[in-house]
């Protein structure tokens, strides 16, 4: 399974209006610090034909990473995740501890401070 496959299988599981960090994404594909890899990853996305939840990932100040390169693609993730029943406060930022995705991993206990990352 390729680095994007791996990605792509962490991202699928995100569930309807929750949200995801690129960090948190890439430690749970065993990625170790390769945030930036996951965002290369869901820009990879076809998003007319893919089922792959790329617009529940966010970065890890809670916000949508805006970007030129997105080509509008910034305020769909925003309205996506808007009629999935997440709110933005006023400086535009998702509240991570409402919204945050909390997967349930074998091993994994978040209430234990070295876990705090993910």
């Amino acid at each position: 399974m390729s680095k994007y496959d791996q990605i792509y299988a962490i991202v699928y599981q995100i569930p309807r209006g929750k949200v995801a960090t690129y960090g948190q994404i890439a430690e749970l594909a065993n990625l170790g610090q390769q945030a930036r890899l996951v965002g290369y990853a869901l820009y990879k996305i076809p998003l007319e034909t893919s089922d792959i939840p790329w617009h529940r990932v966010i970065n890890a100040k809670g916000e949508i990473s805006h970007s030129l390169w997105r080509k509008g693609t910034d305020y769909l993730q925003r309205s996506r995740l808007e009629t999935e029943g997440i709110q933005f406060n006023a400086q535009n930022k998702i509240n991570l501890t409402q919204y945050l995705w909390k997967p349930q991993i074998e091993g994994f206990d978040p209430d234990q401070p070295e876990n705090d990352k993910l």
